[in-house]
């Protein structure tokens, strides 16, 4: 009588589910991974946070989780719009999967020069890549959180002296189809608040910071809008999303604004 092969072991996801339930999405979550990201002069190495989905048919038990850390594993190209796409394609092709999302979050760094003294640091920030698979068709959302100032109109106006300024967050997202570049996206939300920011200031370059945002003021609502309008002249984005966040400094709250515009439906 044969002895079993020790290497063979049963494959239970493989197996049959007779509850004829679908799952929409399954596979890992959270998983923290060095990988390096495009940017506009090379790449950067950074480390992500990333999540990886299959759709599973109603009759098939489990999926592969092994898998798909396989699959990123094997990524060598930097991450960007386009190597979202091939990562996609590998993912779907290893699960033996149709419908599928990836999302990837990390830290991006560029290199500011400070306004007055010129002195050089990396201001950081923060971007989400999202592939999405379904019926033969993928689509990849790029978005960016970019740290800025923002200066109240109202309290300038009624003030005799000085005006509540704060940081904020504007946050873009675009579906494109064609390559935007990490910096240009930055540079549409920093144009369009009160002033940008920088890690590292001299007192030459706060004083320009803090008068450049006395000489800017904007509600919430007029950075949305005016990321909007740059964001409508740009043939490469197909639809977007649009944030703005003040982290008040005179209420514990927030003042929050947000377009969302899919330009081919014109909604």
């Amino acid at each position: 009588m044969n002895a079993p092969d020790p290497m063979f072991l049963p494959d239970v996801q493989s197996s049959r589910d007779l509850r004829n339930v679908a799952i929409a999405r399954v596979g890992v979550r959270s998983l923290s991974h060095p990988v390096q990201v495009a940017t506009a002069s090379g790449s950067q190495p950074s480390v992500a946070s990333v999540d990886m989905y299959v759709a599973l048919p109603a009759h098939v038990k489990g999926t592969h989780m092994s898998r798909f850390i396989e699959v990123l594993s094997g990524h060598r190209d930097p991450l960007s719009w386009a190597s979202m796409r091939t990562l996609m394609s590998a993912m779907l092709a290893r699960l033996e999967a149709t419908d599928g999302e990836i999302e990837v979050r990390l830290p991006y760094f560029i290199m500011k020069a400070a306004p007055v003294s010129g002195v050089r640091s990396l201001m950081d920030y923060q971007l989400a890549l999202r592939a999405e698979a379904a019926a033969g068709a993928v689509r990849v959302l790029q978005k960016v959180t970019v740290p800025v100032t923002s200066l109240c109109p109202c309290s300038k106006k009624i003030s005799d002296y000085g005006a509540h300024n704060q940081r904020a967050h504007i946050v873009i997202g675009v579906e494109l189809s064609a390559p935007m570049s990490v910096e240009e996206q930055v540079r549409i939300a920093e144009a369009a608040a009160s002033s940008e920011m920088w890690a590292l200031l001299k007192r030459p370059d706060e004083k320009y910071v803090t008068e450049r945002a006395y000489d800017n003021p904007k509600f919430v609502e007029d950075v949305v809008r005016d990321v909007a309008l740059a964001l409508n002249a740009d043939d490469r984005v197909l639809a977007y999303t649009v944030e703005s966040e003040n982290f008040e400094a005179i209420h514990n709250h927030s003042a929050y604004a947000m377009v969302e515009v899919d330009k081919r439906t014109g909604s």
